[in-house]
């Protein structure tokens, strides 16, 4: 996700209410009878109680329904099917912005009341753990936000796209929200003809029958749920080829496909940029989404990335800042996408090396030099640190701003640490370090932990001290190589900080 400046008022970024209102709220309406729950979570410090225990999902099939309107539910079948991984006499889901209709377990009718941002299902035998299980729930999909909820389903001028990120897509279908459990998943789309459907991964199909089609796409790769991607238009899909053939297709509105098209062009080209710096691209897929929306963030949907169309659009955006937007959101095809956080507190592995490479692409493609930035970014430092947490321990949301960890120290402040392990390290061993990251790590989940290991192994010697200092001091290190660098302390920055 990259926070983008806009020439218009402060676009609200709150999202979702905390999960002790939501039971009290509008959020899942449930027609079977109570019975005694309680949300669960699987102890992600920032968001305790996304993800579940218990079980560990291989796929989903998502089966949406458009009604040709964006004000109106749409009609939805979810079907998990998932390994257990503990005896369960309940599975507990996230979902909190839908009515559910029924719920089956491997064929079954089962019971299922609501816990905070759970459903919680009983089935009508317990689960023993290493079963194969398929959970199908039959429910609503709700556009219009509930009080205190953004995110899921953005509503966009000629239809709906979908902005998941952190902990949105429960709003949207049943799952298990958290990037832990990546999945791979089959989306169903059916809308009124004259409609376009697109989703992340490749095609399977679009079968017309009498006024409506039905478009189906498959992922090859697993994704994390905060990563699926939605889209349904009056739009255009504009294909051509990337490097090695890779299928580029992106989906913009139909009217503005010639104005948009010398945007487009210049996607093959970064992802070659990209290759050349961290190894192939790592998805059977890429493509740019333009949505006729105002979100204020674009956002890094596994294989389509969601983009406002105003960026591309509004001329006071310099060229070489709008392609650097595109080179963020690319980036995290590989971090973040691909090589997923195991934990939110792991986040600033996505925002940094996004950051990073967007930095670099301006370097060598716009002349902006990635030491000036970094330099302004060091003396910034202290502050982001003291207002948002070191990269690596991020502070809590805001109450009822959940999407409010994305904050200057996990994007330029996490930048900022490879710029220093650059430094320490030398040039040659971090390029090589990023590129065993992604290989190492693709298509799963990693932990700080895991990157600190690797850069110690690459190194040839114990880094841990170094990321301990970068990652987790209160206080930003000596740069190395630029001993005269200077954090401003916290109460001077923030004075600086208003007046510009």
């Amino acid at each position: 996700m990259l926070l983008t400046p806009r020439l218009r008022s402060k676009p609200r970024i709150t999202r979702h209410r905390k999960a002790a209102l939501l039971a009290s709220a509008v959020s899942v309406c449930l027609v079977a009878a109570a019975a005694p729950a309680e949300p669960l979570g699987v102890g992600d410090r920032l968001y305790p109680y996304l993800g579940n225990p218990g079980y560990d999902v291989a796929s989903y099939d998502l089966n949406l329904t458009y009604p040709g309107t964006n004000d109106k539910p749409l009609q939805a079948v979810t079907t998990i099917d998932a390994w257990t991984t503990a005896d369960l006499d309940r599975v507990n889901l996230d979902f909190a912005h839908g009515t559910v209709q029924s719920v089956e377990v491997d064929g079954r009718p089962a019971d299922f009341s609501t816990a905070g941002e759970d459903l919680v299902v009983t089935p009508a035998h317990s689960l023993h753990r290493g079963l194969w299980t398929r959970i199908t729930v039959r429910h609503t999909s709700d556009p219009v936000a509930g009080k205190d909820q953004e995110g899921g389903w953005v509503r966009t001028t000629d239809g709906l796209a979908m902005a998941n990120q952190a902990d949105a897509a429960h709003l949207v279908f049943p799952c298990n929200d958290h990037p832990s459990d990546k999945a791979m998943f089959t989306f169903r789309i059916t809308a009124p003809n004259g409609w376009t459907a697109v989703a992340n991964g490749l095609p399977a199909g679009a079968d017309r029958v009498g006024t409506t089609t039905t478009w189906t796409y498959r992922t090859q790769h697993p994704m994390a749920t905060e990563l699926a991607q939605v889209s349904i238009g009056r739009s255009a899909v504009v294909r051509r080829q990337g490097p090695h053939g890779l299928p580029v297709r992106d989906v913009v509105p139909s009217a503005d496909r010639k104005t948009l098209e010398p945007w487009l062009a210049k996607t093959p080209g970064q992802i070659a940029w990209l290759e050349d710096k961290v190894g192939r691209y790592p998805f059977e897929t890429y493509g740019v989404l333009m949505a006729q929306a105002s979100t204020g963030f674009e956002l890094e949907t596994q294989t389509l990335s969601l983009f406002e169309k105003e960026l591309f659009t509004e001329p006071a955006y310099p060229k070489w800042y709008v392609e650097s937007v595109m080179v963020h959101e690319l980036s995290h095809q590989w971090f973040g996408d691909s090589v997923s956080p195991r934990t939110w507190s792991d986040v600033w592995l996505n925002e940094g090396h996004a950051t990073w490479y967007e930095a670099l692409y301006s370097e060598e493609t716009a002349k902006r030099p990635m030491v000036d930035r970094m330099k302004a970014a060091y003396g910034a430092s202290d502050r982001w640190r003291q207002s948002g947490g070191p990269p690596a321990l991020p502070k809590a949301p805001v109450p009822g701003e959940k999407i409010s960890i994305f904050r200057p120290n996990i994007y330029d402040g996490a930048a900022l640490v490879l710029y220093a392990l650059r430094q320490e390290i030398g040039r040659p061993a971090f390029e090589r370090l990023e590129r065993l990251w992604v290989q190492r790590h693709r298509d799963s989940t990693a932990t700080t932990a895991d990157f600190v290991r690797l850069a110690s192994a690459v190194a040839g010697r114990d880094l841990s001290g170094f990321f301990q200092a970068w990652l987790y001091g209160e206080k930003t290190p000596p740069m190395p190589g630029h001993p005269d660098w200077k954090s401003a302390p916290p109460d001077r920055a923030a004075k600086a900080h208003t007046r510009r």
